[in-house]
Order: structure tokens, then sequence, then C-alpha cells
């Protein structure tokens, strides 16, 4: 499998570049080597989903920073990798909308659907719904055990007044008197004429002589909706949990979009995490480092587990708790729990502990001129 490129390459832009210069970088890309226009080419259709998934990252605010800081691995899961590139936006008018002249609509003309939205078709034919994205926060505790989560969100849903047909009672289709059914109208701009999408009747060459009063002629109603979803152990930040048929209803037959549902993760106090194995730190006394202690520590769930100091642990050392991580998804395997020393030296001693210190530095009678330590021999 190829390397992956760093996303600042691929769309070609600096990494202080601004949103507008990365989504005029990524709409570039995507005029050049979407599939529409390089049908059978794979070549191209792999430059266009690795052109996508490097916008949906830098166009985050939350994504970018991740990235910017930590690389792949900050966003291991957030992007899509490509799988889903028609997913990147709600609508190409996010990209393409801004340049004038219906030019979101001169490309769906030059590209066919991939480019248009669900509202926006080159026929009267069936048309999906638009896949809508929720971003869900989880507490890092409810990612590692697995939660259940209520969401609501907006989305379309099929007239019922109407059934989706845009009419009143007694309705009936006519021709569009702007582009007289061609579905399409011709613009002249100078030496050039432009073919582009008819805006009355939005390329389905027909109008509604009497439309719906509830859904004023689209078809469609906004309605809020609720679900319960099962967020499963050991959950990754940036994960994506896609569900079919939950984002708006098509036109004319079509079918519903889907809903994607990107997981964030909060971090927490005590523990972090690094793959399937978790990470705190304790604090020991010098005592207890030099003579060893057996500790009891606080577990993610709030259980309490037994820990052997052993005599002689150093400031730093990682201790491990076999079975004690982050759930691997579908198995009751674990990943473990490391455990970082920090051993404490005291601010403020009493006369008699310091007189039980000063005599043990008698008996060690530390060399006062040590030698320096290979930096190689140091765990880091």
């Amino acid at each position: 499998m190829a390397e992956k490129r760093d996303y600042y390459e691929v769309l070609g832009v600096e990494k202080s570049a601004s949103l507008d210069d990365i989504k005029k970088a990524y709409r570039k890309l995507a005029i050049k080597y979407h599939p529409d226009r390089n049908p059978g080419d794979k070549a191209a259709e792999e430059k266009f989903k690795e052109a996508t998934e490097a916008y949906e990252v830098l166009s985050d605010d939350k994504k970018r920073p991740l990235y910017d800081q930590y690389g792949f691995a900050g966003v291991d899961g957030a992007a899509s990798g490509g799988a889903q590139y028609s997913h990147a936006f709600h609508d190409f008018s996010d990209l393409f909308g801004g340049m004038g002249g219906g030019f979101g609509d001169i490309f769906e003309n030059i590209f066919g659907g991939g480019f248009s939205s669900s509202s926006h078709r080159s026929s009267g034919g069936p048309a999906q719904g638009a896949t809508l994205r929720y971003d869900l926060e989880i507490s890092f505790k409810a990612a590692v055990f697995g939660t259940k989560a209520e969401i609501r969100f907006t989305h379309n849903e099929v007239c019922g007044t109407c059934h989706g047909t845009g009419g009143a009672a007694g309705s009936s289709r006519k021709t569009c008197p702007a582009c007289q059914g061609t579905g399409q109208i011709r613009q002249s701009a100078g030496f050039f004429a432009m073919q582009q999408t008819c805006p009355t009747c939005r390329g389905t060459g027909t109008v509604i002589d009497n439309p719906c009063p509830v859904c004023h002629g689209t078809g469609l109603q906004e309605k809020n909706k609720m679900m319960t979803l099962t967020i499963p152990a050991g959950v990754d930040n940036g994960k994506r949990i896609d569900i079919p048929h939950q984002g708006d209803a098509g036109q004319n037959g079509g079918q519903a979009g889907d809903l994607i549902v990107v997981i964030h993760v909060a971090e927490d106090r005590f523990f972090e995490r690094s793959g399937q194995d978790l990470y705190c730190a304790v604090p020991i006394t010098m005592a207890q480092a030099c003579l060893g202690a057996e500790i009891t520590i606080p577990l993610l769930d709030d259980k309490r587990v037994s820990l052997k100091v052993p005599a002689g642990t150093s400031n730093g050392k990682l201790l491990r708790i076999k079975g004690e991580g982050v759930p691997y998804t579908g198995t009751s395997r674990r990943g473990d729990l490391y455990v970082k020393i920090v051993v404490q030296v005291p601010s403020r001693m009493s006369a008699q502990q310091k007189a039980l210190l000063e005599q043990y530095l008698s008996l060690e009678n530390p060399t006062t001129s040590p030698s320096l330590i290979p930096l190689e021999s140091l765990s880091r």
C-alpha cells in the first residue's frame, strides 16, 4: 500500500494557507479528477479520493490543529479515506456557489449528478437525498467502555400533505415557461454561450401550477428527529458511524441519504489512550521508591486495583497492569494499563526526618563529582 502523502502537499498549499485557499485548491482538483469526468480512470479516482480526504481534515477547525500537531495519528479515523467522497459536503454549492453565474449548475451539466445536491438535478427522475453529518461528543470513559447516546437532529422528510408530489390537491404539472421544457437555459457571456440548469424548474422541465401550501412545491418538510445510538466499547476519536437512509429524504421517489455520526472523545483528567492501552500516573514517596511498596490505585471504571512497586523504582518508571486497558471491539480482550511512577521529593521535613536522611547520607557517602550519563542509556 502506497504511503499517505501530507495533506498540504496533496492540495498543493502551504501549511499557513487560509480556509479560502484550501477550498480553491480542492475545487481545482475536484474539477480535474472527479470520477464523472474521468470514467474508468482508477488513477484519477484515487487522486479525487486523496484530495477529498485532505480537504475533510484541513477544512475542519477541530481536525486541522490535531493534524498540524500530531500528523495522521491525530486524525486517525477522522477522515473517510476517500471511500465516501460524495459525502464531503452537504452540497457542492459550498465550493462552487460563490463563483457566480450558477457555477454549480454548470458543473452539474459537465459531470452529471456527481456535483449536485438532492435539490438540484438535471432531470425530473428520482433524486437521492443529501447525506447529513452529526458531530457527537462523548466522555473518555464512555469511549472506552461503550455507551448509549441520544441524538437530536433536523432532516427533510417527504411532505405528509402532498406525499412528495409538491402539488396541492387537483394541481398538475405544466411545461416550464422559462426553458420550454428542456430543463436547460443558455446564457451568453461575450463570445461564449453557457448552458446551465434552469433555475425555475430546477432541470425538470415542468412546474406545478398550484404548489402544496405546506412544502411550497418542494415535496419535502423539515422535521426534528431523535435517535438512540449504541456506541461500542473501544471506539476511537474521529470514528464515523454510518446510519443508512436517515439523512434528507429523496425527491421524486428517490432514496433518502445517510446520516454520518462522527465521534469526538473528550479528554480525561487522569487517563490517556494509545491504541488499546491506557496510561496514568501515581505519586509515591522516596521511601516507597527505595524500599518498595504495595499500593492501590483507582481505575477508569472506578474500581481499585493493587499495584506492587518494586524496591529501587526510579522516577518515571512505567509499571504494567495487564488487561485493564481499552477493550478490543467485538472481543473480550482488553489492552493494558501503564502506570507512571512519580517519586515525590518532600519540600518540607520534620527535624526527625531530616536527621534520618542526614544519617543515611553519611552512610551512602555519595561522590560530589559525578560523571555524565550517556543519553542513550536513558529511557525516553
